[in-house]
């Protein structure tokens, strides 16, 4: 077997082993219908926009905390488990909110008050829409650490570095799908099914940041305990 081909199996190997444990943490099918709830009032144009942005968004996070991530937390003196707190403090917060807000999801925009311009849209793509809702601190967290397996200062194979483009790119691919047709996954469902897909959605992005934050608490306990 050539070397090319021996490449090209590690990589493929190592990317669907990066796709399998982010893409549950991600759970872009679980997050098409809260992408509805909180671009209540965007017109499709806007949201098919916010899905591509999302996209990009995500892939650029992902690639910088598998590439960089580690290096940036060691500079700061930051740890995970400080990552872990803040981001399901974060995250438990916007799932609480979620679960007392309206859940009725408006095709168009209908709600005066909510500003979906252009401008404004490229800035909530980012926060809330891409962090944390899409790629949160233990989606990232895990990327920091997959990422320290994947390539560390040139010593790890070219496959390497390949396999986590190649997942990453899998992953941005399957952001974008999902955002972009989640209004035909809410028809599919109809009104009730929707209603009770997006309060179980908020239940279970207010647990994923209980998660998080137990976590990292015990990350943070774990590191206070006597050797």
């Amino acid at each position: 077997m050539t070397p090319f081909f021996q490449v090209l199996i590690f990589a493929l190997k190592n990317a669907l082993l990066i796709v399998a444990a982010l893409f549950p943490i991600i759970n872009p099918v679980g997050g098409a219908p809260i992408f509805l709830l909180v671009t209540q009032g965007a017109s499709q144009e806007t949201r098919h926009f916010l899905a591509r942005r999302i996209a990009l968004n995500g892939t650029l996070l992902l690639l910088g905390a598998m590439f960089i991530g580690s290096y940036v937390l060691d500079y700061f003196g930051i740890s995970t488990g400080t990552v872990k707190v803040a981001g399901g403090l974060l995250v438990s917060a916007i799932g609480w909110k979620m679960l007392q807000s309206d859940d009725q999801i408006q095709d168009g925009p209908v709600d005066k008050s909510m500003d979906w311009s252009r401008k404004v849209a490229e800035r909530r793509a980012f926060y809330p829409l891409t962090f944390p809702l899409t790629v949160g601190p233990g989606s990232i967290a895990v990327a920091v650490t997959l990422g320290a397996n994947v390539y560390k200062g040139g010593s790890r194979p070219l496959g390497a570095p390949v396999s986590a483009l190649i997942a990453i790119a899998v992953l941005a691919v399957s952001i974008y799908l999902c955002y972009r047709f989640a209004d035909r996954l809410v028809k599919l469902l109809g009104e009730t099914g929707t209603t009770v897909l997006l309060k179980l959605a908020a239940f279970v992005l207010l647990c994923i940041g209980i998660e998080i934050l137990v976590g990292g608490i015990g990350e943070i306990y774990e590191g206070f305990k006597p050797r």
